[in-house]
């Protein structure tokens, strides 16, 4: 359940994320090339495979990063309130007290 304090306590992984893809690119590039120069080709290739995925991955957290921040609701959006679950039927309490009474829902067959 949502507690409504995320918007203020919420941090994004994305600057540990890049600089963990930075440091796999160097490796991978590094890898690639002494593999290659040594002769051991499937080595290399297996790196380059790795270059490129951490290519793709660090321009998409480049990309996260460029588009800023998203919207969050603020402090006066309250918290929400947890599904309603039709097989436990106790009173739910909540910061007001129980919740009244609700009619029973009529299913077809």
């Amino acid at each position: 359940m949502r507690t409504g304090s995320e918007p203020a306590t919420a941090r994004s992984a994305l600057r540990a994320r890049l600089w963990l893809s930075v440091w796999g690119l160097v490796w991978a590039v590094f890898g690639t090339a002494v593999f290659a120069l040594v002769g051991r080709p499937g080595w290399a290739i297996a790196c380059g495979v790795l270059l490129l995925i951490v290519t793709v991955d660090l321009a998409l957290i480049v990309r996260h990063l460029r588009q800023g921040p998203h919207y969050q609701p603020g402090r006066n959006v309250p918290p929400y309130q947890p599904p309603d679950d039709d097989r436990a039927r106790s009173p739910r309490l909540s910061r007001r007290g129980p919740s009244s009474p609700r009619p029973p829902r009529h299913r077809h067959p």
